[in-house]
Parts: C-alpha cells; sequence; structure tokens
C-alpha cells in the first residue's frame, strides 16, 4: 500500500471504513458476493423489463401494489367467509421516535445545504463555488443523456463496480488522482493570482 502521503486528500482509512464498515460496506466491495450478485442481476433485469415493456417506476409500483393489495383484499374476505386466519401481517406504523430522528436528520442536511448556498452567494468561498459548478454541470451533463430511471439503474451499478475496482487498485487509482489534484490546484492558485493581480491594478 501507498503512503498517507499518496493517498488523494492523505487519509489514513480503508475504503471498507469510510463506507462505514458495516454490511452495507461489505455487499457494496463484494464481500458478502451472493447479495451483491443479486442486486446487480436485480438491477439489470428491472432495466431489462422497463426497456422492454416501457414501464416507468410510477406504472411499475402502482401496478406491484394494486396486485398485492388485491390479493390480500381477496384473502381476508375469503379467510372470513371460510373461518380460515388473516393474512400475518404486522402492523404498520411509525413510531413518535422515527419520525423525530428522521426530521432532526434532514433538519441538519437541509440547514447545511442553505449554509453552503449563502456562502455561495455572498462569494465567502471560491473554491467551494467551482467545486459546486462542476458538480451541477456533471449531473446537467449526464441528465441530458438519459431519463431518470435509467440513471438511477445506471447509479445502481456505479456503486456496486465503482468502490470494489477502486479497493483492488487503490494505488495505482490514487496516485493518478492526486496528481490531478495537485494539478487542478496549481492552476486555481494562479487563477486567484492573476485576479488579485488584476484588482490591484484597477486600483
Amino acid at each position: 500500500m501507498g503512503s498517507c502521503s499518496d493517498k488523494l486528500f492523505s487519509r489514513e482509512r480503508t475504503a471498507h471504513e469510510i463506507l462505514g464498515g458495516g454490511t452495507v460496506a461489505d455487499v457494496i466491495l463484494w464481500r458478502n458476493k451472493n447479495v451483491s450478485v443479486g442486486i446487480v442481476t436485480v438491477t439489470i433485469g428491472s432495466w431489462m423489463v422497463f426497456e422492454s415493456f416501457s414501464y416507468t417506476i410510477l406504472s411499475l409500483l402502482s401496478s406491484v401494489l394494486l396486485l398485492l393489495l388485491s390479493i390480500l383484499f381477496l384473502w381476508s374476505k375469503s379467510a372470513s367467509i371460510l373461518n380460515r386466519p388473516s393474512p400475518p401481517l404486522p402492523e404498520f406504523q411509525i413510531s413518535e421516535a422515527m419520525a423525530e430522528e428522521a426530521s432532526q436528520l434532514l433538519r441538519k442536511h437541509v440547514n447545511k445545504l442553505l449554509q453552503v448556498s449563502y456562502d455561495i452567494a455572498m462569494g465567502r468561498d471560491s473554491e467551494l463555488f467551482i467545486k459546486v459548478a462542476v458538480y451541477l454541470f456533471l449531473i446537467a451533463f449526464i441528465g441530458s443523456l438519459m431519463d431518470f430511471q435509467t440513471l438511477c439503474h445506471t447509479g445502481v451499478l456505479v456503486v456496486m463496480t465503482v468502490p470494489a475496482f477502486y479497493e483492488r487498485y487503490e494505488d495505482y487509482v490514487d496516485g493518478s488522482l492526486v496528481f490531478t489534484y495537485n494539478k487542478a490546484k496549481e492552476l486555481y492558485l494562479r487563477f486567484e493570482i492573476r485576479s488579485y493581480l488584476k484588482k490591484k491594478k484597477l486600483s
């Protein structure tokens, strides 16, 4: 493995630790191959169904829910007529603690997003503005190439392949990314110096 200085952003944690180090990380990094293969197979299969039968996510969810509710309704009605047990369904309910935890998590992320937007709008962080602009440009560019459901399927496949590829070839990828990052940082510093000199001349 490379030294800490060869790592992107001089990080010390492994890819498994960055992903949380739990079951999700094991699946993403293909340490639980059966589940990983299942997710990739279902993703590719569902994409083929969407493309072949011109389904959308909304139409498929509606059809599945309609079928499921119809089966459960008929089961319950027939069970009451034939004196059979009803479907073994748990009572669906969101606890107050779960709702409060979700609202706090949502509030935290929304406030962070608003703070970042405010800092950019006030011109406080030029580097952050460039990063956000690049991300938004990439999202807009990718969005122009495919529809939303294809983007979702592609996103799942990327999540299931890129981290595992990175973990396997970590040293090579880090070396290339660190080199590119340093070059981009050098260009950014040159841009900042030129902007500063121009402002100084005008003043």
